[in-house]
C-alpha cells in the first residue's frame, strides 16, 4: 500500500489545526513531523509540545522524523506526545542500536534515516530491527529543495534486501516529492511518500494527493 505524508513544515503555522484537518479530507494517511533542533541541520521548526497540541486534533498517523543530536535524550518526550513511529538519523548518533531498542521498548515503530551523503551500506545492518528506513532524497534540514532522483537507487538496495531477508519493511522518501516524480520513487521500491509544499501549498490538495496515488499505481515496483 501506497501512504501519502504530508509535511507539516510546510504547512501554515498560524493555523496548524486548521492545515491539518486541510490535509486529512483531502486523504493524507500520515503527518509527517519534522523536528530539528538548529544543531544537526540548520534549521529548528517545533518540538514534542506541539505535536502533542495537534496530537488531540488528528486521527492521522503520527510520523516523527527527529533531526536531532542525540536523539536517545528526547525518546520519551516524543512518545507521551503521541507519535506513532519515531525516525532517527543514522548519522545523528554514535549507537544507532541503542536508540532503535529505546524507541521499540516504548512500543512504538521505529524509523531509520540516511542523509544524501551516507552510503546505503551503512543503513542495511540495522533493516532487521526497524520498521521503515528513510531515504533522503533532498539535504534535510530546508524545505522547497528540488528532488535528486540519484538517491533512488539507495531505495533500490533497501528493498532489495528487504525482499531477499523476507523483511517487512516501509521505505520512505522524503524531499521534492511531486506528482511528477512519485512514480519514479514507488518504481524503485518505496511506499511512502513524504510531500510538504507539493500539498499545503496546492489549491486543491485533494486533487494533488489523487494525482500522486495515481502515480504511484501507474508506476508500482515491479522487483
Amino acid at each position: 500500500m501506497i501512504y501519502v505524508a504530508p509535511s507539516l513544515f510546510a504547512a501554515d503555522f498560524a493555523n496548524l489545526e486548521a492545515s491539518v484537518k486541510r490535509v486529512t479530507d483531502a486523504g493524507a494517511n500520515y503527518l509527517h513531523l519534522d523536528v530539528m533542533d538548529g544543531a544537526f541541520v540548520p534549521n529548528i521548526s517545533f518540538g514534542a509540545p506541539v505535536i502533542a497540541a495537534l496530537r488531540h486534533h488528528s486521527k492521522l498517523f503520527f510520523d516523527v522524523h527527529l533531526m536531532i543530536n542525540d536523539p536517545i535524550r528526547y525518546i520519551d518526550d516524543f512518545v507521551k506526545a503521541g507519535a506513532d513511529i519515531i525516525t532517527f538519523h543514522l548519522e545523528s548518533c554514535s549507537d544507532p542500536a541503542a536508540v532503535i531498542r529505546a524507541i521499540r521498548e516504548r512500543e512504538v515503530r521505529c524509523g531509520l534515516a540516511i542523509s544524501p551523503a551516507t552510503p546505503v551500506e551503512r543503513l542495511l545492518p540495522y533493516l532487521p530491527d526497524i520498521q521503515m528506513a528513510l531515504i533522503m532524497t533532498v539535504v534535510p534540514g530546508f524545505g522547497g529543495q528540488a528532488f535528486m532522483p540519484e538517491m533512488l537507487d539507495k531505495v533500490r538496495e533497501v528493498r532489495r534486501v528487504a525482499d531477499r531477508d523476507h523483511l517487512k519493511l516501509d521505505i520512505e522518501v522524503d524531499g521534492g516529492l511531486t506528482a511528477d516524480n512519485v512514480g519514479q520513487a514507488t518504481a524503485a521500491g518505496a511506499n511512502v511518500i513524504v510531500a510538504g509544499s507539493a500539498i499545503f501549498k496546492a489549491k486543491k490538495p485533494k486533487m494533488t494527493i489523487g494525482m500522486m496515488r495515481s502515480a504511484a499505481m501507474m508506476n508500482p515496483y515491479k522487483g
